[in-house]
């Protein structure tokens, strides 16, 4: 039998709900220190209920539970303030970053760096116009935080430093080669792509392009190549 707990004060973000009976909703937090939580929000969606109005996705919170199954009861949630409502692009990404968040995290595995990543990126996205910096940072750091560690700065093949005007191939689970005929499909980085993504540097656009290129590879592998969501509304969004 599960231990039941009770945790208070917890800081969290809402990732998603969904309706649950009449009156309620499963929620999905995302904690600082128990990582993606299950909830119950009892009596949530009742027009008088106090939480109807704090339990919205990208909003700083305090989250207080008891429980110990696998989804937890919601006792309280308060609102952190200071942080603005994201609108269009920047809600899309907000969208990105909690479907990423769902597919990538078991519950209750904790990743306090990943939190504190998510919070940062979180509220720089408000009234932001350069969204894809703030994007490939996270998607490096949830990519590392599961265990996927994507090694840029030394060569894969031989005991070298990856060198900045040279053409590697990447390959999955191992790193950068050197390019050459024998690893078609594997992405094309440039060496100087590569130094820039270990430094957190983004200003360039050619790292831009190849970083995204490189961590879509990625990123759609590690999720057996099922296609996200938010990606395709996005496209659908632009195609209007």
């Amino acid at each position: 039998m599960a231990q039941k707990q009770r945790v208070d004060q917890q800081p969290g973000f809402i990732l998603h709900t969904h309706p649950y009976r009449e009156t309620s909703l499963i929620v999905e937090a995302f904690s600082r220190d128990h990582g993606r939580i299950g909830l119950v929000a009892k009596g949530a969606r009742r027009p008088m209920s106090a939480l109807r109005g704090v339990l919205l996705a990208y909003q700083p919170l305090l989250i207080d539970w008891s429980g110990g199954g696998e989804v937890k009861t919601l006792v309280r949630a308060e609102w952190q303030g200071g942080q603005p409502m994201l609108t269009g692009k920047a809600l899309m990404c907000g969208y990105y970053l909690n479907e990423l968040l769902m597919r990538f995290l078991p519950r209750e595995d904790p990743h306090p760096e990943l939190y504190e990543c998510y919070a940062q990126v979180i509220a720089a996205l408000p009234g932001g116009r350069h969204f894809e910096p703030l994007l490939r940072r996270f998607e490096l750091t949830l990519l590392e935080q599961m265990g996927y560690g994507v090694p840029l700065t030394e060569r894969a093949d031989l005991p070298e430093a990856v060198q900045a005007d040279v053409n590697y191939r990447y390959i999955i689970e191992r790193g950068p080669v050197v390019d050459n005929d024998d690893e078609i499909g594997a992405p094309q980085v440039m060496g100087q792509t590569l130094i820039d993504m270990a430094e957190g540097r983004f200003e360039s656009a050619n790292t831009l392009l190849q970083s995204k290129q490189l961590l879509r590879h990625l990123i759609s592998h590690h999720l057996g190549g099922q296609p996200l969501q938010s990606r395709r509304m996005f496209k659908e969004l632009q195609s209007l």
